[in-house]
């Protein structure tokens, strides 16, 4: 019978010492890394990693890595490769002084939070409101108090180092796998404490330059997550000042990445709010900022966001040529040099993307094959976009005269609105619905239609 207290000495994970097989822990997790990208996760996956789970150290991975762990291994369960039960971990007692506090650690389940347990019920909405709670009140925000001190002024010396780094670093990973599987609203108003965490740490003494660079890029990295819950929100003042405050971040550290993804969602966001001109100029404002990164996709990305400035301006040569460029662009492959954030950006949303280029010039048919086809591609793990994609595709049938097939592709969407929650999805669906409306004769529309009006909020 096993001691009471056999918890606290750490048994070996012999199984998942066998799955790595003869390569090197720092082999292996760079193929972690590879999986992760593959599907993607964001994982910081290193061979200290991997030695904490074969010592028994992590006895359960986080949500991140366990899907990472699914994709290496197929038909293998957590219990296959060694993992403890979820239910089963309470992390308090196992953490050793001086590991990361709560909601930093690499393997959240280890701590006293209700998000572990979450993360086994990946589809249920009970999931989606622990993780974001999980996620706001821990984090930044519980280090940057710790570190620039709650009490009284003077009390605690203003200092950031690598924790901090990290914790802004992961704060902006949280808010990204949340926003893909589950949209912007409900998350935006409470990314507001993280964020103002991080930039608080800016102002705290630093020991290396490379903690000070870490800790401008994250918080700027922050800034852009949050401007992009505030855009996915319909609120496009809050979302501009995000995004400006992430330039000026960037500027003043001199960081080209930053300034690139700045100007990128900056064009994004123009195109959204009817201001094309202004949407061509900041895509090519971050081409020129970008072009010095050695990454094709990134700049296929960029010139997409120029495609649509130019499509919704009506100039239908400009759009063309910048779709054929990007799709070159893309067509040259992925590499090491594609940033972080970018992990959404495969062939799914360069489908997206020009179905929206093709909807803003009017051709729908054309707009409809696209989004189709970046529906059929597109991975499960960003239900947003699927929803996204699948909205642009009934906006695109409906305007173009196929109201049976627009009513179902909205139906679809209506079905992932329990999962997601994005202003923008349900503001291009009432659309369609109001251009149906002089079909609800048909039965397939007015059963669309009905379905929509008992889920529209009040």
């Amino acid at each position: 019978m096993a001691s009471p207290h056999a918890s606290s000495s750490p048994r070996p994970n012999l199984a998942f010492r066998q799955l790595r097989g003869p390569r090197s822990p720092g082999e292996f997790a760079a193929a972690v890394r590879r999986a992760a990208r593959e599907i993607g996760e964001h994982v910081s996956c290193d061979a200290r990693y991997i030695g904490r789970v074969e010592s028994g150290e992590i006895r359960c991975p986080n949500y991140a890595y366990e899907r990472v762990f699914r994709h290496m291994f197929p038909g293998r369960e957590p219990a296959d490769m060694g993992f403890a039960p979820r239910e089963t971990v309470r992390g308090r007692g196992a953490r050793k002084k001086g590991s990361a506090p709560p909601g930093l650690s690499e393997s959240p389940a280890e701590s006293r939070t209700s998000s572990g347990a979450a993360e086994s019920s990946t589809e249920s909405s009970e999931e989606s409101d622990v993780l974001r709670r999980a996620f706001m009140t821990s984090g930044t925000a519980a280090v940057a108090a710790t570190s620039l001190g709650a009490g009284p002024r003077g009390t605690h010396r203003r200092h950031a180092g690598e924790t901090e780094a990290a914790a802004v670093e992961q704060a902006v990973r949280h808010i990204r796998l949340l926003d893909d599987r589950h949209g912007a609203d409900g998350l935006y108003r409470r990314a507001a404490r993280p964020l103002k965490a991080a930039y608080e740490l800016l102002d705290a003494e630093t020991r290396r330059r490379s903690v000070a660079d870490r800790l401008h890029s994250g918080a700027g990295e922050l800034a852009i997550s949050v401007g992009w819950l505030a855009h996915d929100s319909g609120r496009f003042a809050d979302a501009r000042s995000h995004y400006a405050e992430a330039l000026a971040t960037a500027r003043v550290a001199g960081d080209p990445a930053l300034e690139t993804h700045a100007f990128c969602n900056m064009a994004f966001l123009a195109r959204d709010a009817a201001r094309p001109r202004e949407a061509i100029r900041a895509a090519q404002a971050a081409q020129r900022a970008g072009r010095q990164l050695g990454s094709a996709r990134l700049m296929s990305l960029l010139t997409l966001r120029e495609a649509g400035g130019w499509a919704r301006l009506g100039d239908r040569p400009a759009a063309e040529e910048a779709l054929v460029r990007a799709r070159t662009l893309f067509g040259r492959g992925a590499t090491e040099a594609d940033p972080e954030w970018m992990t959404f950006f495969g062939e799914a949303e360069l489908e997206g993307l020009e179905a929206q280029c093709w909807s803003a010039l009017g051709d729908w048919r054309r707009a409809a094959d696209h989004a189709e086809r970046a529906v059929a591609l597109q991975d499960p793990h960003f239900a947003r976009n699927i929803a996204l994609y699948t909205a642009q595709l009934a906006g695109d049938l409906a305007r173009g005269g196929s109201p049976d097939e627009a009513a179902s592709a909205g139906e679809k969407v209506l079905g992932l609105l329990d999962q997601v929650q994005s202003a923008r999805i349900r503001t291009m669906l009432s659309s369609t619905a109001r251009m149906l409306r002089r079909h609800a004769s048909n039965a397939a529309v007015s059963g669309f239609l009905a379905r929509h009006e008992a889920v529209r909020p009040a």
